[in-house]
């Protein structure tokens, strides 16, 4: 059975869609199906559609502020980074995941046009809202090791107080290494990174 599920958080309509041809028969074939959604941005975790509304500006001003962090390693890296609308492909089921900041190489494998590799990408950011608290902290972790995404970054304004969380270190498929500060006290971005990160950026 394939399954979707709307993240209505900000109480909009549900948005409607019509499927021609054969009815899809896995989420990752019924994303495939799916016209553009203004407003929503859709994701397959653990086989199951999620339509989630945009963020706010607060959210995407935090993924913003994180690229500005890191443009001194991609100048001298020559990385690219995307604020939101970049989804990964995560090897191995194919489905896709629109993280809220994607790290990668200017070269990075991709699956079709549209889609990274999720082995290839450096790092994967995600700005937590309320709809997504479950979602962040406990899916999204499984599926990028599973996708050996190097480096999970977690950035949680939403707790008191308010966290930013690193992943790394994967290992049978899970990250070893979690690390937890503060927002406000610096947190280090390992290999292939190697960065001090400010979180005090994220602060409100």
């Amino acid at each position: 059975m394939v399954t979707v599920r709307v993240m209505d958080e900000r109480r909009r309509a549900k948005p409607m869609f019509t499927l021609e041809g054969p009815f899809p028969r896995t989420g990752r074939e019924l994303f495939d199906a799916l016209p553009p959604l203004p407003g929503f941005r859709a994701e397959v975790i653990e086989g199951t559609v999620i339509l989630s509304p945009l963020g706010t500006p607060e959210h995407s001003w935090i993924a913003a502020d994180l690229h500005d962090a890191l443009l001194p390693v991609r100048r001298q890296r020559g990385w690219r980074g995307s604020v939101g609308g970049v989804n990964i492909c995560i090897e191995g089921p194919r489905e896709p995941v629109a993280p809220d900041y994607v790290l990668s190489p200017a070269d990075c494998p991709r699956w079709g046009q549209l889609e990274l590799m999720s082995s290839g990408v450096i790092l994967v950011a995600e700005v937590v809202s309320p709809s997504s608290v479950a979602r962040d902290h406990e899916e999204k972790p499984r599926l990028y090791a599973q996708g050996h995404v190097p480096i999970y970054l977690l950035i949680d304004t939403l707790a008191s107080p308010q966290i930013v969380t690193v992943h790394h270190n994967i290992q049978h498929g899970t990250y070893r290494t979690i690390t937890t500060v503060d927002v406000g006290s610096p947190i280090m971005l390992p290999d292939p990174v190697n960065l001090e990160l400010d979180t005090s950026i994220f602060k409100g």
